[in-house]
């Protein structure tokens, strides 16, 4: 039976509040015949969900299209929901019923649709201790509809009649705040009263007003907190109430007596308001004003302590097992005025102590003063901690069961959409880790950590973890807010700066180098173009290449312009291969040298930018890009390629970039491949390399015929490796390989965080050379798909799935002990793959006991040189030979 289901708007289900002008709208198909193929669709757009009034219909369109469809026949207006609905024939000349009614709502899509001011409390009030603004309103008769748009200048929190409005944190989210300032729209219906209403605004610094970067700044985007909300409610007679942010609101303090991300909290529940004051009418734009464009941050999971122990030094410690990021969340009774505090950390020293001396500055310290009426529970409002211990001060004995604390996780609300999964316990535990780091680190921004004084959107971390993130979960909307902020903050010669948003002009970076401006380091910058090209090839999203095509042109317009050699990076500061093994004595930067680094980045960003020109048909682009690509080739062979064929700079790292960029003949490809297999054995199969080099080390193992290679190097479990991690008990993964060294002592203390998601790039080859699952990047968001296993040994079977934008993709594979191979597949409806089995003679697989000539689904069999070629329609098959 073919049927449409799992219907989004812009990547999301029923979202309210959007801005899109022309949304698209993408489904899947379900099926229960193989080789399934979309041949038409039909949608219908209505403003009531039973289709009276049809504002459009697109009449059938014969098309495998599924994903993205644009509305633009559409006129859209302010604040109204709209209702879509559609159904599909296949190749079998199915027709499927209607699906199931999805909907859209818009937000607020003119500027003139804000008729709210903005509003601050007095100075006395302006982050220590936070303020919280206030308006009564009265409601007569029924009420229909009420929706609140918000935004704030710091964050805010919204309470209805002492409800709390949504479950969305940290809003309105950490954009570049001086051209981009997201709002949110809230369903309120339910929270109002018939008769007198209060709504309340609670706000705090957050990324706007507080303590940011290492040195202690704070006010680095403005100075002053401020809201601005509106809230509409449509009466069951037809009128509509409008309550907006104005000159009749009140201010006071509040019980937050102090909020910073890195700080903390301090809450005084004695608290109650004593003086209000009249609120101030403020003068700021509302022409920057976006809806809400990632998923939000919410609470997504929350863990229960492990144990409660007591340290070496007499602290006591409660350990949650997991290092996480959000807070804790406990309850208490006691005296009123009794203080007690939690600090947090990621790990115990090597004498079982608590540990914060890799937090920098950063306090991560909660404090919570009892008003003592009778059990109370805390959790903080505007500050979040990475931890995995917690050290209890003040609390009485009676008050430390473990049953009173709950770790609460937060991070933006991706759905998850990967896993993977194999016959050895680490390296699921690796697995483990790697999501854990992105649940971490992606909260709003892609951090680089989320614990000390930093937490900063770095460029370098998002490019080396981003195609690893597309498997664990559908990251579009996240990085698509993300890419807009760092095209607003490039600079106009169009340099990319190192983090996004950008907070370092002017600060002095905390490492050992001197760079007068924190913008455009190679392999930095380049997030500019493979993050969007990321979210193309993963999610088919045409659209962003639009959007940011201008922002890559730029950067590779500055690149172009350094230095005396068009075709050559070789000026400018540049981080190198970062924290790589074979760094000198005190250094972060590794061996490999940095125009080398450079220009092989500058080749493989160009080589994108060419293809996105072709994709977007702009023919000029190209040829310009395709020529230059060429140039830039030409130049690194002739700076860093000897003329025997050699790679000249003699490190991993270097023979990795040169093979995965592609940017070598074929004997300098076999040279490099030859001497990266040299260097690893001189190393006795242990990595040297750092940020650069590791995320295509495993990938150019398996390209290279050098499969059980990257297998030792997985499950090398002595320092360096992924593994050897895990042996030291880390729940995420490292910002150093020996975070903590063999002797149980710290690799430093002021650059060491214990969740730091860079390294975690191995998951991508897991995902794509271990299960086998590769996309097609000229057919992208796995409309047709490769399934290749590099199977090595060490695993008797592995396997991983994907929700995929056309549904679930899975490959399984596993040996038997006489090598015997069975191998389940699975492709959703829409969509076809091709299955390749090395060194296997089509003869010898069977699909269900059947030989495959006789196997419905399957469109064709080839034996090529040394594999054979199996493309299937849609369905589940299972190999066996």
């Amino acid at each position: 039976m073919l049927q449409v289901k799992d219907l989004r708007t812009e990547y999301r289900e029923n979202p309210i509040g959007i801005d899109v002008i022309a949304p698209r709208i993408s489904w899947k198909l379900t099926s229960d015949q193989r080789n399934v193929r979309q041949a038409s669709y039909q949608i219908q757009v209505a403003n009531n969900d039973i289709f009276r009034n049809i504002l459009w219909d697109s009449g059938e369109v014969k098309t495998e299209d599924s994903n993205f469809i644009a509305l633009k026949e559409v006129t859209l207006e302010s604040r109204i929901r709209y209702y879509f609905r559609m159904k599909v024939s296949d190749n079998h000349s199915n027709y499927s019923d209607w699906s199931e009614v999805s909907y859209f709502e818009m937000g607020l899509l003119d500027k003139e649709d804000w008729v709210a001011d903005w509003i601050a409390a007095p100075r006395q009030w302006n982050g220590e201790p936070a303020p919280q603004l206030v308006r009564t309103f009265h409601v007569d008769g029924e009420i229909k509809k009420a929706r609140v748009y918000a935004t704030a200048l710091g964050l805010y929190e919204l309470h209805l009649n002492g409800n709390r409005v949504g479950d969305d944190y940290f809003t309105p989210g950490w954009t570049s705040y001086q051209t981009r300032l997201q709002y949110q729209t809230y369903d309120v219906t339910d929270l109002l009263t018939n008769g007198e209403n209060e709504l309340l605004g609670l706000l705090g610094n957050g990324w706007y007003k507080g303590n940011l970067g290492w040195e202690g700044k704070k006010d680095i985007f403005g100075n002053r907190l401020s809201l601005l909300a509106q809230l509409h409610i449509e009466m069951e007679n037809g009128k509509e109430v409008v309550v907006t942010t104005d000159e009749n609101w009140q201010a006071s303090d509040s019980a937050i007596r102090m909020s910073e991300i890195y700080h903390g909290e301090t809450y005084d529940a004695r608290f109650k308001v004593e003086a209000k004051e009249s609120v101030e009418i403020i003068n700021h734009t509302k022409d920057i004003l976006v809806a809400q464009e990632n998923e939000p941050v919410r609470k997504i999971d929350m863990l229960e302590p492990v144990e409660l122990m007591q340290t070496p030094k007499g602290e006591t410690v409660i350990d949650f097992g997991q290092n996480m990021v959000g807070w804790v969340s406990f309850d208490i009774e006691g005296k009123a005025g009794q203080e007690v505090e939690i600090k947090h950390a990621e790990i115990l020293d090597g004498d079982g102590n608590f540990y914060t001396a890799n937090l920098r500055a950063a306090k991560q310290t909660n404090k919570y003063i009892l008003s003592g009426n009778g059990k109370e529970t805390f959790e903080p409002h505007f500050t979040f901690q990475g931890f995995r211990y917690i050290q209890l001060i003040g609390f009485n004995e009676d008050q430390m069961e473990l049953k009173n604390f709950r770790g609460v996780v937060l991070h933006s609300d991706m759905e998850l959409t990967g896993d993977f999964k194999c016959s050895d316990p680490l390296i699921n535990q690796l697995q483990h880790n790697i999501l854990w780091g992105l649940k971490g680190n992606f909260l709003d921004v892609p951090t680089d950590c989320p614990q000390r004084d930093e937490r900063l959107g770095w460029t370098g971390d998002a490019q080396i973890f981003v195609r690893t993130a597309s498997y664990l979960a559908n990251i579009g909307p996240f990085f698509t807010k993300w890419l807009r902020d760092l095209k607003a903050d490039q600079e106009a010669d169009g340099g990319v700066p190192f983090v996004v948003p950008n907070v370092l002009d002017d600060m002095e970076e905390p490492h050992q180098h001197t760079n007068p401006r924190p913008f455009s380091s190679a392999a930095w910058g380049d997030a500019a173009v493979i993050c969007p090209w990321t979210l193309y090839i993963a999610y088919g999203d045409t659209r962003i290449l639009e959007e940011q095509y201008d922002s890559m042109k730029a950067w590779i317009g500055y690149i172009k312009a350094q230095g005396d050699n068009p075709y050559l990076w070789n000026t400018g500061f540049h981080f190198g291969d970062w924290v790589a093994l074979d760094a000198k004595p005190d250094s972060y930067v590794g061996a490999t040298d940095r125009p080398y680094i450079a220009t092989a980045f500058f080749a493989y960003s160009t080589s994108l930018v060419k293809r996105i020109a072709k994709i977007l048909g702009i023919e000029e682009d190209f040829n310009y890009f395709a020529d230059l690509e060429e140039n830039i080739i030409q130049a690194f062979t002739d700076e860093f390629v000897t003329p025997n064929g050699k790679i000249a700079v003699s490190t991993q790292t270097a023979q990795i970039v040169a093979l995965m960029f592609d940017i070598v003949n074929t004997n300098t490809k076999t040279r490099a491949a030859e001497k990266l297999c040299e260097l690893l054995e001189e190393n006795e199969y242990h990595l040297t390399t750092g940020f650069v080099g590791t995320p295509y080390l495993n990938h150019v193992l398996s390209e290279n015929g050098m499969n059980d290679v990257a297998y030792r190097l997985l499950f090398q479990k002595d320092y360096p490796s992924w593994l050897y991690q895990i042996t030291k008990g880390a729940t995420t993964i490292w910002e150093h390989w020996d975070g903590i060294k063999e002797d149980g002592s710290f690799w430093s203390t002021d650059m060491n965080s214990f969740n730091h998601y860079a390294y975690g790039a191995i998951g991508d080859w897991l995902y794509r050379k271990v299960a086998g699952l590769e996309l097609d990047e000229e057919v992208p968001a796995f409309k047709h798909f490769t399934v290749k296993p590099y199977v090595g040994d060490g695993l008797n079977w592995a396997e991983a799935t994907l929700k995929s934008m056309y549904g679930e993709i899975k490959s399984a594979w596993k040996k038997d002990v006489i090598g015997n191979m069975q191998l389940e597949v699975s492709v959703p409806p829409n969509t076809t793959a091709t299955v390749k089995l090395v060194g296997v003679d089509k003869k010898s697989v069977k699909e269900n006991g059947k030989e495959l000539s006789e196997v419905e689904g399957i469109l064709s069999v080839e034996k090529q040189v040394e594999e054979t070629t199996v493309t299937l329609g849609s369905g589940h098959y299972l190999f066996a030979y």
